[in-house]
């Protein structure tokens, strides 16, 4: 481990982290991408070497974040280097991206849990309840803005109701949301050290064929059981449906993006459409309801006709 590779991965790192609370609108976008440092330098010099420099980086980071007077930096530092050395450690065991996204998922998730239960704790309050007591605060701090800035007493009312409902909402759906944001994050880490590992002559897993990934085919029956206990049933059972259905869901739109990322391969699509098409599909919401059900209805209709091929 030489002084370059602690350099390189601190700053990376802290760059990620810090643009999260400098930089406006895409700041946030940026610290999904914390991990890559950790995950680079771990698979470059070796397990055991990058749990030395991912330690001492985070040490380093928590040191800058104290002085810089963001100290809730230091808990996200240690969960994104975790992160890193944990899918480094699936890149080395060469696992396919469908156990990598999953391991690496639960693994964020349990993780988080107890970053957050343990911050939880220290306000002697619940994971959930903090949450949305956090909701709460922004929501009511919003409406004494409106307030301020002059806007009729019936509107503030009306901005009220629709923010308590969407509290509420969060707090049947956080389960699943959480799930799913964790997923996309791992996804993303994934995607984009390809480019880095090929830049820095590192060897990337065999994952060249996302573009003919698909959801399991059983996967198809949870949602059938999910749609219907969310109509027929209520209480627990029902907020459950609803959260099953929601990751489910994610799950293919996920396959409907391999489907749309097979068409573009294909068609051999230069990289400003791509870009273009990339963009449509996270500004316009409705295309992504429509990849979910390509990805649902792709078991039976096979638009990249891989089944066909198989059975041949």
């Amino acid at each position: 481990m030489k002084m370059i590779h602690v350099l390189g991965c601190v700053g990376w790192a802290a760059f990620f982290l810090l643009a999260s609370t400098s930089i406006p609108f895409v700041g946030p976008f940026f610290s999904l991408l914390t991990p890559l440092p950790f995950l680079y330098y771990s698979t470059k010099l070796g397990f055991y070497q990058g749990v030395k420099l991912g330690a001492l980086a985070i040490f380093i980071i928590a040191l800058i974040a104290k002085l810089a007077g963001y100290p809730k930096i230091i808990i996200f530092a240690a969960e994104f280097g975790l992160f890193g050395l944990v899918l480094s450690e699936l890149f080395r065991r060469k696992v396919s991206i469908g156990q990598a996204v999953f391991f690496a998922t639960a693994f964020m998730v349990l993780l988080g849990l107890a970053f957050l239960s343990f911050i939880a704790l220290s306000k002697n309050m619940g994971p959930l309840e903090m949450m949305l007591s956090y909701l709460r605060d922004h929501l009511q701090a919003a409406i004494e803005i409106y307030k301020e800035m002059g806007v009729p007493q019936e509107k503030a009312v009306e901005f009220e109701a629709y923010g308590k409902a969407f509290v509420d909402t969060i707090a049947k759906i956080y389960p699943s949301l959480m799930i799913v944001g964790t997923g996309f994050a791992v996804w993303l880490n994934i995607v984009m050290a390809r480019p880095l590992f090929r830049i820095g002559k590192l060897e990337y897993p065999d994952y060249f064929l996302m573009d003919r990934w698909q959801a399991p085919d059983h996967l198809v029956w949870g949602v059938i059981a999910s749609g219907f206990a969310l109509f027929l049933l209520s209480g627990g059972i029902q907020l459950f449906a609803i959260n099953a259905l929601i990751i489910m869901m994610a799950i293919y739109l996920f396959h409907g993006l391999s489907i749309i990322l097979f068409f573009l391969n294909k068609y051999h699509v230069p990289p400003w459409i791509r870009v273009g098409v990339y963009m449509l599909i996270m500004i316009q919401q409705l295309f992504l309801g429509v990849l979910a059900l390509a990805g649902l209805f792709d078991q039976w209709v096979d638009f990249r006709k891989i089944h066909r091929r198989l059975d041949n």
